[in-house]
């Protein structure tokens, strides 16, 4: 992980905000908080990627943001290292998330990040509750980044690339991009960072959860998570940014979209 205001990844969370345990983004909440029209000036999450300036601290939902997306994961893995008790390790974990979303509400925030970060932390927790396993407090992180691999992959191999896909409505320009093969060959090249963010998360974590080495896998996710997500969202920006003139101008009504 973003949108991606997302993002937690949240597009998500490991951070396109936080994703299932909360210890990392996928950028889920990201892409899914995208909305349509013109950014802002305070644009967060993926609709960094049509700003004319690139923030990090705005791309990871702000430092509040990423607190929100690395406390609990941070303080599910200190806590079961230092006492192998699940049971107060996923209490200190849901108390941290729900702590954030409590000061949310105290100062009349947005809550967007906040709760879909709680929603994660709380599949997390219930997962590990049931099966007794620590590592599978980080099973529904691992879920998300599956699915959102495999989503990004056909989106390419169809020639629907996400990232043109999410620009488009951003933007509001829809799919009038398609018409235009510089701007799909660059929309399949950024999904395909997006792809491969997912993907290296997958292959280093599914090792360690397969041979319950928490300490390692909560050690993976926060490093892999906002850090890694911030970086492919840069890049991601790189590629798809254009001057303000390029940005406006209309695609010839002619010209035929890409197949």
């Amino acid at each position: 992980m973003g949108t991606p205001d997302v993002g937690a990844a949240g597009v998500g969370a490991e951070g396109i905000g936080t994703d299932g345990g909360g210890a990392e983004g996928t950028g889920a909440e990201a892409i899914a908080a995208v909305g349509l029209g013109a950014p802002d000036a305070g644009a967060r999450g993926v609709r960094q990627l049509v700003s004319a300036d690139f923030s990090v601290a705005d791309a990871i939902g702000g430092w509040r943001g990423l607190a929100e997306s690395i406390a609990p994961g941070l303080v599910f893995v200190v806590a079961y290292v230092a006492t192998q008790e699940i049971g107060p390790s996923l209490t200190a974990s849901l108390v941290v998330a729900g702590v954030a979303v409590l000061a949310r509400l105290a100062a009349r925030s947005p809550l967007t990040q906040a709760f879909s970060g709680v929603v994660g932390v709380l599949i997390g927790v219930l997962w590990a509750w049931r099966s007794g396993q620590a590592e599978d407090y980080f099973a529904w992180g691992l879920v998300t980044n599956l699915a959102f691999a495999l989503g990004v992959l056909i989106s390419i191999l169809v020639r629907w690339p996400a990232v043109g896909v999410v620009v488009g409505l951003i933007r509001g320009t829809g799919t009038s991009w398609r018409r235009d093969p510089d701007h799909v060959r660059r929309y399949a090249i950024a999904t395909w960072l997006w792809f491969g963010l997912f993907a290296v998360r997958l292959l280093v974590q599914i090792p360690l959860y397969l041979n319950a080495e928490v300490a390692w896998l909560g050690t993976a996710r926060l490093v892999m998570g906002v850090p890694l997500w911030a970086l492919t969202l840069w890049l991601t920006w790189l590629l798809v940014r254009e001057p303000a003139a390029a940005a406006t101008r209309p695609v010839p009504p002619g010209s035929p979209p890409m197949r």
